[in-house]
């Protein structure tokens, strides 16, 4: 199971808020059915990595249309592959530590 971070930027919108952009993508995840958490920076995906990036492409098209020609999507990927870990568990982890 991969957690990965996504942050999607549309550049050239016609005013400053971005929220109706991030709403699109952010609506294409809920469909999806994955696990996420929505963040004041940026939306923390757990699942399937094949899963998860089928859904990144399709977040990132969501905030083109007739205004915006350029997106800048940032992505981080962590990809444990010695055992299952949730989104939940690494945050308990650190909590533990202080």
């Amino acid at each position: 199971m991969a957690i990965v971070e996504i942050s999607i930027i549309p550049l050239g919108t016609a005013h400053p808020s971005v929220g109706d952009y991030v709403a699109r993508s952010l609506k294409v995840l809920k469909e999806s059915g994955l696990k996420y958490e929505l963040t004041p920076m940026s939306t923390v995906i757990e699942g399937d990595l094949n899963e998860i990036f089928h859904i990144l492409r399709k977040m990132h098209e969501a905030s083109f249309n007739n205004k915006v020609k350029r997106v800048v999507t940032l992505i981080k990927i962590d990809d444990r592959r010695d055992k299952t870990t949730t989104m939940e568990e690494k945050v308990k982890s650190i909590l533990e530590k202080i």
